[in-house]
């Protein structure tokens, strides 16, 4: 049987520090799946210190990016039917936004479209 050095060791340590420290930042979906076409797909992800977020109902789906820079943030807004896009909007705010200030950004947008996916039946 193999012993494994304190300096191995240690290595494994901090390779799982490291991870346990950085998966905060690491993207992960939070999707809720439709039962039917007539439920609306939605999908959040964390993207740097921003998020993203894809709303689909059948043929139509919406998009947010709200990018976090140290300097500033830009939210772009784009709505879909088929292949033609009905709405691709952007902004740019010269600040950096808050993480509850991007939350509401996001729910605001999720909210509206939810709205709009409900003319779709």
């Amino acid at each position: 049987m193999r012993r494994l050095s304190l300096d191995c060791i240690d290595r494994v340590v901090r390779c799982g520090l490291l991870v346990v420290a950085l998966s905060p930042f690491m993207p992960v979906p939070a999707t809720v799946q439709a039962g039917s076409d007539s439920e609306v797909e939605v999908e959040v992800n964390k993207k740097g210190l921003g998020k993203e977020a894809v709303l689909r109902k059948g043929p139509h789906e919406w998009y947010i990016l709200v990018e976090v820079t140290p300097d500033n943030t830009v939210v772009l807004r784009q709505e879909k039917n088929l292949d033609t896009y009905v709405l691709d909007d952007s902004e740019t705010h010269d600040r950096s936004f808050t993480p509850s200030e991007v939350d509401a950004v996001i729910e605001e947008f999720v909210s509206s479209a939810k709205v709009q996916a409900a003319k779709y039946q």
